[in-house]
């Protein structure tokens, strides 16, 4: 592992363990050539993804986007980081276990939405306003009444 502050190519461990919910290791690292430290988490890949967008176009999957487009859609609302990164890793689990080296940018979203609406709804509003391209004030009038309706058969 390379040094963030000199590049230096080698680091020492000087603590590892897991993450709270057991998708990652964190590890503590020391640079012999400058002292400083630094923290790097290791996470398990069980294939490499590619995600296929709506016009074609292809990009290497990215976990962290969808733990961005999260964060935004739960900007100032009461969900941890904590939450955010552990909700990532179960979407990135369930979409390495389909089994398809290519994944569509619509699946990955649906999931992000079908997630986000367990964690908080506002969030899932504005995820899906976002992801379902409102185009005018029914559009979202329409999604509201369906979240509502959604609301009421779980409550």
């Amino acid at each position: 592992m390379r040094c963030p502050f000199c590049g230096n190519e080698e680091t020492q461990v000087k603590d590892s363990r897991p993450t709270e919910d057991s998708g990652a290791i964190r590890r503590r690292r020391s640079c012999p050539e400058c002292g400083e430290r630094f923290t790097t988490f290791e996470r398990v890949q069980l294939r490499e993804m590619t995600v296929l967008k709506s016009g074609g176009r292809k990009q290497p999957f990215d976990r962290d986007k969808i733990i961005k487009s999260m964060q935004i859609a739960l900007q100032k609302r009461p969900v941890e980081i904590e939450e955010i990164e552990k909700v990532a890793t179960q979407i990135v689990r369930k979409l390495e276990s389909r089994g398809e080296q290519e994944i569509t940018s619509d699946t990955i979203g649906a999931e992000v939405m079908e997630a986000l609406q367990n964690v908080d709804a506002i969030g899932y509003i504005r995820y899906a306003s976002v992801y379902k391209d409102f185009r005018k004030p029914e559009d979202f009038n329409a999604f509201l009444d369906d979240v509502k309706k959604l609301q009421k058969k779980s409550a």
